[in-house]
């Protein structure tokens, strides 16, 4: 199912904070010999600030620019895996860029497994509040369209992220011939 191909198309993973994107991201970059971009991380790296300051200073408007600018013209047209920001596609245009620019995978978890996965990480500013787990209700009810735009959906509640990791190549393997 691995395989060493040059110049093939993006893969992007999208989803909800913490449904797997990032870790899967990297054994899917391994297992398809691409390089793997967590956009989150670029963007930190490239304005100096993690993402919990540049909301605190800046704002959530621009935070959204920045992730706009990384998938424009922030990262290579090929040979990636590209975990973005769970709220990127809360921008109109974006999931539709993504579908044009590679191949989407998008995944997906139930509010508690979101709630259990996140519960003890101070980095993630949307859920600063005194009640996660209603918060991540309304924002997976917000982005439902946007993440319902997507083909390709895979759940990540019952499996483990090595489980993942082989369903998305499988998909990306499969896009990408026909």
């Amino acid at each position: 199912m691995c395989s060493k191909k040059k110049e093939r198309p993006n893969l992007y993973i999208v989803g909800f904070m913490g449904t797997g994107k990032s870790s899967v991201g990297r054994l899917v970059a391994d297992c398809l010999g691409m390089i793997f971009i967590d956009s989150d991380r670029e963007i930190e790296n490239s304005v100096g600030r993690t993402i919990s300051q540049i909301f605190e200073k800046s704002g959530e408007a621009t935070f959204r620019k920045l992730e706009r600018d990384f998938i424009v013209e922030g990262h290579p047209n090929s040979g990636c895996v590209v975990a973005c920001g769970g709220g990127m596609i809360t921008q109109s245009e974006l999931p539709e860029l993504l579908i044009r620019k590679g191949v989407v995978v998008c995944l997906y978890a139930s509010v508690e497994t979101i709630l259990q996965r996140t519960s003890n990480n101070q980095t993630r500013p949307l859920l600063n509040t005194s009640d996660p787990e209603n918060r991540i209700k309304n924002l997976i009810l917000e982005r439902e369209d946007a993440y319902g735009s997507f083909n390709v959906k895979i759940s990540t509640d019952d499996l483990d992220i090595q489980e993942v990791a082989a369903c998305v190549s499988e998909v990306y393997s499969d896009q990408i011939k026909s």
